[in-house]
C-alpha cells in the first residue's frame, strides 16, 4: 500500500464570514458549524473559541483532539465507518490541515478528562499547546445518558474536523511525504538482509466509556488483527476513550502516531518494517489470555525478529502489555515496551502493576504521579468545575491565586504511551 500525505501549514485560526483557508489562516465560520452540530439532537447547545499558542488560555475538560483532514485522491474517505461510509484506507493522496486542530471540551461523564494550557508550565507537558486549537464546547440535553452524550460530542467534533479537513483538498501542499508498505514477500525480496520489525498496538478496550474504534467498530468486540501503518493515517482508529488524559491516545495521536513515523523513518535503511498488529485491553482475564495468545501467534507466523509494543491506559492494562511481551519473547522474538509510570508522587512505588524478567526493554514516557502546579491564566475556555475531580486532581487544589496543582496524570498527553509527548528519562 502507498500514501501519499500533503500537508498544508496552518499559522493561525480567526472566525470569519467564510469558511476557508488562505494564506496560512484556517477561517472559520462559527455559525455554519453550530448548524451542523446542533443537527444532533442529543446535544442542547454548542460554543466555539481559539485557542493560539503562546496564549494565556487555560481549555479543560477536554475530552478529545483532532486533526483535520481529507482524502484527495484513492479509495475510501476520511474516518471510514464513522463519519464516511465504509471502506479500506490508507492509500491514494490525503491533504492535512498541520497546525491546526479541534479540541473538543464539555461536561464530563466520570472522571478522566485532561487540561491543555496554551503557555506557562503545563505547556511544557502538552503537545497541544504548539497546535492552533479550534475549541468546540458541547452542552448536552438534559436526561441524556453517559455513553448518548459521548457518542454526540466524539461524533461532531469528528465531523467538525471532517467539514474543515475538506478545505485542504484543493490547496497546495508545503511538504509531502510518501509512506509505501510493502507486501509481506515484496519486502522480504527487498530487504533481505535487514531485521523483520514489527509494531503491537495496544488499543484502549476496557468498557465503561474506555474504548477505541477500528472502521467503526469498537476494538474490545474485535480480536487481534492486523492493520496496514497508512490506515491509521486516514483514520481508520479513533478514540472513545474518558481515561486519564495524560496516556490517552486522542484521535490526533492516532492519525499521528510517532511509532509508525519512526519506523517509516528506517524502514530500508536499518530495518524493514513488515508488520503491524492492533490488539485489544479488555477486562477479563478469559479476554486478555486470548488477545495475548492471537498477538503471539500473529508475530511468530509473521516471522518477526523484533517488535515494539505500546500500551494505552495503566493498571488493569499492564497486565495485557506483560502478556504480550513475554508470550512474544517466547516465539523467539524480541520485544521492546513503551509506557509510562505510575510510581507515586516521591517516584518510590512499583511502577507497573505487572512485570516480567522478559521485559527487559522498556521506554518510559515519564511518571503520571509527578507532581507539578500550573500558574494562574488569564482565560478558560470550558470550566475548572472539575479540576478537583479528574484523574490527578483533589480537593482543594486551586489555590488563593489561581494556580492549580495536579498530579501529570491530569494535563492531555503529558506521559502519552506512544511517545508523543515531551518527557523523557535516561
Amino acid at each position: 500500500m502507498k500514501l501519499e500525505v500533503g500537508y498544508i501549514r496552518i499559522c493561525d485560526i480567526s472566525f470569519a464570514e467564510a469558511t476557508e483557508v488562505k494564506e496560512g489562516t484556517l477561517y472559520v465560520n462559527a455559525k455554519e458549524l453550530e448548524s451542523m452540530v446542533l443537527e444532533d439532537e442529543r446535544i442542547a447547545a454548542v460554543c466555539f473559541d481559539i485557542a493560539r499558542p503562546g496564549e494565556s488560555v487555560r481549555i479543560t475538560p477536554v475530552k478529545d483532539v483532532i486533526e483535520p483532514r481529507a482524502k484527495v485522491e484513492g479509495p475510501g474517505d476520511i474516518f471510514p465507518g464513522v463519519i464516511t461510509k465504509m471502506s479500506t484506507v490508507g492509500m491514494g493522496k490525503t491533504h492535512v490541515l498541520r497546525g491546526a486542530a479541534v479540541v473538543t471540551v464539555g461536561k464530563i461523564v466520570g472522571f478522566q478528562e485532561g487540561i491543555i494550557d496554551m503557555s506557562g508550565l503545563g505547556a511544557e507537558y502538552t503537545p497541544f499547546s504548539k497546535t492552533n486549537n479550534l475549541v468546540v464546547n458541547f452542552t448536552p440535553k438534559e436526561g441524556l445518558s453517559p455513553h448518548e452524550y459521548e457518542a454526540a460530542a466524539r461524533h461532531a467534533g469528528l465531523t467538525i474536523a471532517y467539514t474543515l479537513g475538506k478545505l485542504s483538498a484543493a490547496l497546495t501542499p508545503d511538504e509531502t511525504k510518501v509512506y509505501e508498505f510493502p507486501s509481506m514477500v515484496e519486502g522480504i525480496k527487498k530487504y533481505p538482509d535487514l531485521p523483520r520489525v514489527g509494531y503491537v498496538q495496544m488499543l484502549q478496550s476496557q468498557g465503561l466509556l474506555h474504548d477505541t474504534y477500528v472502521y467503526g467498530v469498537d476494538m474490545k468486540k474485535s480480536i487481534t488483527t492486523m492493520l496496514c501503518p497508512t490506515e491509521t493515517m486516514d483514520g481508520a482508529i479513533i478514540s472513545g476513550n474518558c481515561v486519564s488524559a495524560c496516556d490517552k491516545n486522542t484521535t490526533y495521536h492516532h492519525q499521528n502516531n510517532p511509532v509508525i513515523e519512526d519506523l517509516f523513518a528506517e524502514h530500508g535503511k536499518t530495518l524493514n518494517f513488515a508488520a503491524m498488529v492492533i490488539t485489544n485491553e479488555n477486562v477479563y482475564l478469559a479476554d486478555k489470555e486470548r488477545s495475548s495468545d492471537w498477538t503471539a501467534k500473529l508475530v511468530d507466523y509473521l516471522d518477526l525478529d523484533g517488535v515494539i509494543i505500546s500500551q494505552e491506559g495503566f493498571g488493569n492494562p499492564d497486565t495485557d502489555l506483560i502478556m504480550n511481551c513475554k508470550k512474544i519473547e517466547a516465539t523467539g522474538t524480541r520485544t521492546v515496551i513503551i509506557t509510562n509510570e505510575y510510581a507515586g508522587r516521591d517516584g518510590t512505588s512499583q511502577s507497573l502493576a505487572d512485570a516480567d524478567p522478559s521485559a527487559d526493554a522498556l521506554v518510559t514516557a515519564g511518571n503520571s504521579n509527578q507532581v507539578v502546579t500550573l500558574p494562574k491564566l488569564d482565560r478558560v475556555i470550558g470550566t475548572l468545575e472539575y479540576t478537583e475531580k479528574i484523574a490527578g486532581g483533589f480537593a482543594g487544589n486551586i489555590v488563593a491565586d489561581g494556580s492549580i496543582t495536579v498530579e501529570l496524570q491530569a494535563i492531555t498527553g503529558a506521559t502519552n504511551e506512544l511517545g508523543f509527548n515531551l518527557m523523557s528519562a535516561r
